[in-house]
């Protein structure tokens, strides 16, 4: 047994990151996929990040949940339908049994007894403070997992926020309320009396909350982040959410059934603790979600250890005047720009050493990002003006910081000697080659 117990550590620690997926057949390469799936995301749940972001946005919840379903109160007011909010609240909270229904009619209450037209103005700002915080939150914690480093400008904030706030709400409850509406018709009831079409179309209704929960879960993928997110990744990550939500939905309501003790416990706090654990659940599988979808979008994070990302000098150099070799190319010829995303196909790397090179690239001013969606790399300059020495340059100064250290670090003319040699061979290997002498060269053939 322990030998069999070694043999399945050593292919999860080493094997399954050497197997090539080309060599195998569709049903292995997509098992090989799924442990390395499970793999990662277990490792991830390991090191704690994700449980962090999904405490700190219990907190946030707590403080928005009213000003964020009274603002989507008031605007769903003018369009007559919302009333459709207390079902869509009491279907999230019905895990928490009869305390959920309980927990539903306060929270109602407490929206419909808020006069937004009282508040004033700053009252009204502080209103939307707080639920635009919470939407915030949420761009944080999935950029984190996305590897976002660049977020949305305070202008597109404003105005991608106020639209999923306000704009949002209006289109999902207008859906139900249009879904309910056709269903009570006299047309569907005819039909529903067909006892075939009948067994399925209710077979088919049962369905329906999954459906629209892992529409909603892919909605919010392809909208939160900072970056282009593909549909069909969002669609995988809000199935496996949809189905994790559905199953712990099922599991926690089963949990309280069984355990009467918390309630002698918190005595009246066991509603709010329950609330809380059920809120810190959805967020943690929504994070879940969102990882996957990533995984799915970047497989390249699959395909190698985390320990194995980052990239010696010399790869770090090679992999800066690769990018700028492709980006001059395209620009050259006048094709179809490189993305982030183009980029980490082509080169089979993981995002995390290519996303540190570009942005090494754009601060020397050698590479600039396009206003098209995903944005293109174009060169900063002509290419016949940026020479090869800048490109290798970039990465063997990450930034200002280096200098510093090099001026404390002590001086030792041996080692200062040989340091100068090397810089003085790169120089006179780059000469005064640009980047279009690159291109030229790689493009003679062609």
């Amino acid at each position: 047994m322990m030998g069999y117990l070694k043999k399945a550590r050593a292919f999860l620690v080493e094997g399954l990151w050497t197997v090539p997926l080309e060599s195998l057949s569709g049903p292995q390469a997509f098992l090989v996929r799924l442990l390395r799936l499970i793999t990662v995301s277990f490792k991830d749940f390991s090191e704690g990040l994700i449980s962090l972001r999904a405490m700190s946005l219990v907190y946030t919840t707590l403080l928005s949940l009213v000003p964020l379903l009274a603002v989507s109160f008031s605007v769903l007011k003018g369009f007559g339908v919302h009333n459709q909010i207390e079902p869509v609240l009491a279907n999230f909270l019905a895990p928490l049994g009869p305390k959920g229904q309980e927990l539903t009619t306060k929270i109602i209450g407490f929206v419909e007894n808020l006069n937004v037209g009282v508040l004033g103005s700053l009252g009204l700002a502080f209103l939307l403070y707080t639920v635009i915080s919470l939407v915030q939150k949420i761009e944080g914690a999935f950029n984190e997992i996305w590897h976002v480093r660049r977020s949305r400008s305070f202008s597109r904030r404003i105005s991608d926020y106020l639209s999923l706030i306000l704009v949002g709400p209006v289109l999902v409850f207008s859906g139900l309320g249009l879904a309910a509406s056709i269903t009570g018709t006299a047309l569907v009831k005819k039909v529903l009396e067909v006892e075939a079409v009948g067994t399925v179309l209710l077979m088919a209704g049962k369905l329906v909350p999954f459906l629209v929960v892992c529409a909603a879960f892919s909605f919010i993928y392809l909208f939160i982040p900072s970056t282009k997110v593909h549909l069909k990744s969002a669609l995988v990550g809000g199935g496996m959410a949809g189905v994790l939500w559905q199953t712990a939905g099922i599991g926690f309501a089963s949990f309280l059934v069984t355990s009467t003790r918390y309630a002698a416990i918190y005595s009246g706090f066991a509603i709010l603790i329950l609330f809380m654990i059920w809120i810190y659940l959805s967020w943690l599988i929504l994070l879940f979600g969102a990882k996957v979808a990533f995984y799915h979008q970047y497989p390249h994070f699959l395909n190698v250890r985390k320990e194995d990302i980052l990239l010696s000098n010399r790869l770090e150099e090679k992999l800066a005047l690769a990018i700028m070799y492709l980006v001059g190319v395209s620009h050259y010829r006048n094709e179809r720009r490189w993305d982030l995303d183009s980029l980490l196909d082509h080169l089979k790397l993981p995002l995390e050493p290519v996303q540190n090179v570009i942005e090494r690239l754009e601060k020397r001013g050698l590479v600039l990002a396009g206003c098209d969606e995903p944005p293109g790399l174009l060169p900063a300059r002509d290419i016949e003006t940026i020479l090869l020495s800048e490109v290798v340059g970039a990465v063997r100064c990450v930034d200002g910081c280096s200098s510093i250290v090099e001026d404390k670090l002590l001086s030792l003319p041996a080692v200062d000697e040989v340091s100068r040699s090397m810089d003085e061979a790169i120089g006179g290997v780059l000469g005064g080659r640009t980047v279009k002498d690159l291109v030229l060269e790689g493009t003679a053939g062609d």
